[in-house]
């Protein structure tokens, strides 16, 4: 199994040690490739101004993060076209589709794009180009893969033209126009031509020589190499359906109801998630898709190991529909926790209403499973993952629980993707997102926004002030927007627009969205008068920033209208990833 993943950041250890497996393959592959030529990878990935093209790098890499294989493309702005320049394997193994994934994946970035094409060279096939006779078979094994994808060399022009007359096999261009029907017209033509001659060959090829090819360019359209090797099949009618309909991966835990605390007044049920499911699925937004599992050590990297023990050592020895609600809160003597486990429970407790049962660690463990699984998904490429989670978890702190909270797992999510990229976690719940105020105060890769009623009458009541700004290296990296009690959505709307232009400015590589349904009109938690179309325009501007979104859900209780209000919401946000993205 292997998992392909786009490289954000030369400077991440992560990053680095696949950069460095990288250069070892094509070192494999190319060994006549100098040091130089190979630390060119970094320098593209670091100063796309310099090289006039943006890099694109993508890794398949297995679970103990071995890179398998990568995809180095270079896609240009301004000419809108994208180049591939490597794609590779470990090599002397058996590559189980990791050729074919990467360059799938390429294609769906250079569609993404909205690019004319996808362009890259490959040594012919034909004796008279080249003398070496013992690249023939592998050059027509190359070609006869790029014939699987409707990829084939552009004829009668003079590109495939060796340089220096003692050049061998000079490269066919291979052009791939993703899906769409006809070429190009010959104007168009040159300018790529030129631009890839001129950019990635910038010391090799002399102005003359970039003329001849370019004079060459009679056809208008352009022509391409009728099939060799795999018989022509009936293309998709556009690029787009290089993906198929778009759809967002839905993640939720179909035992969610296994927490379910039956006191009177308790509004996190299980039928909130059967609510919004209802209006959800019939919709053909969304792929319903099961949580993986993960390891316990990213809940400690979030969470203080003192919480977590206790948390899970007094739910399993609960019996089942026992419930214990903190009532003794020893804030006196934060050193010496009391002893007796239901005592204990205010030690770690910010309120009163949230109980311990049974299940409450299960249910909770298994939302942070769904909110990882939907990290791994954009990790792997995708646009958009949606954790569908009870319960829900912005008002865990590293040391403490509350608010039907235990767990933060849109904290444990924005840190697990803080080690592939930059990260920013926006809270739109009702409430302030204390938990992961707390929990990233003091950092500076993680940037929290919260946008929420005042905390002079909303819950939490300490904490979503404006003048909390972080600290040491986080100071200026956690942003609250504390709102009046009543407030249109309108007026919400201006508070939105300030935090996504905060968010723009962080320029971050995954947005991590905590949704709160509770700003709707009538929730019982809310004071607000936002509608469902006010929750379709909040989506559509959050889904404007077109960065790859993880959305984890958080507050939302009155289950009347939660559906639609949720529906109204991801129909916004998925209007902006029907068009090709920038």
């Amino acid at each position: 199994m292997f998992r392909i993943r786009r490289i954000h950041d030369v400077n991440r250890p992560v990053d680095q040690n696949s950069i460095e497996q990288v250069k070892a393959i094509m070192k494999s592959h190319f060994s006549t490739l100098s040091e130089e030529k190979l630390d060119e990878v970094s320098m593209q990935l670091k100063d796309p101004l310099k090289y006039r093209f943006r890099t694109i790098l993508y890794v398949a890499e297995n679970s103990a993060g071995t890179v398998l294989g990568f995809a180095l493309s270079m896609y240009a702005p301004d000419l809108h076209f994208c180049y591939l320049d490597y794609v590779a394997t470990i090599k002397n193994t058996i590559s189980g589709g990791i050729g074919g994934a990467l360059y799938q994946k390429v294609k769906e970035e250079a569609v993404d794009l909205n690019c004319i094409g996808l362009f890259f060279e490959c040594l012919p096939d034909e004796p008279e180009l080249c003398r070496d006779s013992s690249l023939i078979q592998q050059n027509i094994a190359r070609l006869r893969f790029y014939e699987k994808y409707h990829a084939y060399p552009l004829i009668d022009t003079l590109y495939e033209t060796p340089v220096k007359e003692t050049d061998d096999c000079p490269p066919f261009l291979v052009c791939d126009f993703l899906g769409k029907e006809g070429t190009m017209d010959n104007t168009t033509a040159k300018i790529i031509i030129r631009a890839i001659l001129e950019r990635k060959y910038r010391n090799y090829c002399p102005e003359e020589y970039i003329i001849k090819v370019l004079n060459s360019v009679k056809d208008n359209p352009v022509k391409l190499r009728a099939p060799r090797y795999i018989k022509r099949q009936k293309r998709a009618p556009s690029g787009q359906n290089l993906r198929g309909t778009f759809k967002i991966p839905l993640i939720y835990n179909d035992k969610h109801s296994i927490h379910h605390v039956r006191e009177r007044g308790y509004v996190e049920a299980p039928v909130r998630i059967k609510s919004i499911l209802n209006e959800l699925l019939p919709s053909g937004l969304f792929e319903l898709n099961p949580p993986k599992s993960y390891s316990e050590k990213h809940i400690f990297e979030i969470h203080d190991r003192g919480y977590i023990e206790y948390f899970k050592r007094i739910c399993k020895s609960l019996p089942e529909g026992k419930s214990i609600y903190p009532y003794v809160f020893p804030v006196r003597n934060s050193t010496r926790p009391p002893k007796d486990d239901s005592v204990r429970a205010g030690y770690y407790c910010i309120d009163t209403f949230t109980p311990l049962n049974r299940n409450a660690y299960l249910a909770s463990r298994k939302a942070v499973d769904c909110a990882l699984t939907c990290a791994d998904l954009l990790i792997e490429g995708g646009k958009l993952a949606y954790a569908l989670i009870r319960p829900p978890g912005h008002h865990a702190e590293r040391k403490s629980f509350g608010g039907f909270c235990y767990f933060n797992s849109a904290a444990i999510a924005a840190n697990y993707l803080s080690k592939y990229g930059k990260v920013a976690l926006l809270d739109i719940d009702y409430h302030h997102g204390n938990g992961q105020q707390d929990i990233f105060y003091k950092r500076d890769d993680v940037l929290t926004i919260s946008i929420h009623g005042h905390p002079s009458f909303a819950y939490p009541y300490f904490s979503g002030f404006a003048n909390e700004k972080g600290e040491s290296a986080g100071y200026g990296f956690n942003v609250n927007y504390p709102l009046p009690e009543q407030l249109s959505g309108p007026a919400y709307r201006s508070y939105l627009r300030k935090a996504l232009d905060k968010l723009k400015s962080f320029k971050p590589d995954y947005l991590v969205l905590a949704l709160g349904l509770d700003v709707a009109k009538g929730d019982p938690t809310g004071t607000w008068q936002l509608n469902n179309v006010d929750l379709e325009e909040n989506g559509k501007m959050i889904g404007e920033l077109k960065l790859p979104v993880l959305v984890v859900q958080e507050g939302g209780y009155r289950t009347r209208n939660l559906g639609i209000n949720a529906l109204s919401f991801f129909r916004g946000l998925h209007k902006q990833y029907e068009s090709p993205m920038s």
